[in-house]
Parts: structure tokens; C-alpha cells; sequence
């Protein structure tokens, strides 16, 4: 019942748009401390409010991403394009804790530029936060970002999220700009 529940809300809700969330934390991996950035993608996500500028996402609470974000309070949303499927299939698959996710899926790390945190160079677009609140919602949890800055780098056709491994895609993108929220 709970399998076939799933599906057909996902078959109601989908496509959404996939975009990989970046994040950067130190962590205990195999007794030792490190610092580690990570990747995850993630369907869902949304705009919350224009003012003040919030942006919030979903993970589930056993995502090494959420551990990440929850104690760093900073996280990255990159848009991509349509091109990096395999790369979105392979983050949203993995746990970024015993390996450089990055270098798995051949991505690029560049530097943020408001908050502690890597971007994704190959993306699109990208809205960095920092985490206002965490919200409970059942078995995910929503947290909720302060913008500080978004920008768009380059058009390119999006990547939506059908079901399993079927994608779709849109039309590209118009604007190209940057946007400071400080």
C-alpha cells in the first residue's frame, strides 16, 4: 500500500525540477575528523518568500547532506542543465560520507562567495543561504535558507525529475545576472 501511495503521488507531483545541493561540514568519518564537501540531489524544493528572500529544501533526516547542512547552517542550490543527468543520478544515489562526490561524478567544485560552502561550476544557476530554520515535516525535513546570493551563469535547458531514471527537460533560460542579498 505505502509503495503504491508513493508512486502515485509522485506521478502527480512530477516533473519537478532537479537541482544538486551543495554542502561542507566537518565530519567523523571512521574516527577521524575531516572536513567534507557533499553533494545530494534533491526534487524537492521551492521559493518561500521574496522578502525577506528564503529558499527551502527536503532531505531526509539520514542524509549525510542533512548532518552537514544542519551543523555548518550553510548550504548551495545549483541548478543544472538537462546535460548533467548521469552526474544527478550518481549524487542522488551515493552518500557522499566515504567518498569525494565531486570527483566521482567528475563535477567541479568552485568556491561561494557569501557562505562557507562549494558550488557547482558546471551549474546553470545557484542560490547560496544560509539556514534560518528546520521545519519536521514527517520523514523529511524542510530546511529553510536566508538568500544572501543567487545568480545565473549561463542558459541552459533544465533536468525535471519523471520517476526512476526518466528525465524531461525545458526550454532555456533568458536571464544572466547576479544578486547580492547583503
Amino acid at each position: 500500500m505505502r509503495t503504491s501511495y508513493i508512486l502515485y503521488m509522485l506521478n502527480i507531483a512530477n516533473p519537478r525540477q532537479t537541482v544538486l545541493v551543495t554542502s561542507r561540514e566537518e565530519a567523523e568519518i571512521l574516527g577521524r575528523k575531516e572536513v567534507k564537501d557533499n553533494i545530494v540531489a534533491v526534487d524537492w524544493h521551492m521559493p518561500l518568500s521574496f522578502d525577506p528572500s528564503m529558499y527551502g529544501i527536503c532531505l531526509a533526516r539520514k542524509r549525510f547532506s542533512y548532518e552537514l547542512i544542519s551543523k555548518s547552517g550553510v548550504f548551495v542550490v545549483n541548478f543544472i542543465p538537462a546535460t548533467l543527468e548521469k552526474e544527478a543520478l550518481f549524487c542522488g544515489r551515493h552518500s557522499g560520507k566515504h567518498m569525494d562526490k565531486f570527483r566521482k561524478a567528475g563535477l567541479t567544485k568552485e568556491e561561494a562567495e557569501k557562505v562557507d560552502c562549494a558550488r557547482i561550476k558546471e551549474a546553470a544557476a545557484f542560490i547560496e543561504c544560509e539556514l534560518a530554520e528546520e521545519k519536521d515535516t514527517g520523514d523529511h525535513v524542510l530546511l529553510i535558507g536566508r538568500v544572501v546570493m543567487m545568480g545565473m551563469k549561463k542558459k541552459a535547458k533544465r533536468l525535471f525529475h519523471l520517476t526512476g531514471d526518466e528525465f524531461t527537460t525545458t526550454e532555456e533560460s533568458k536571464e544572466t545576472e547576479t544578486i547580492s542579498e547583503r
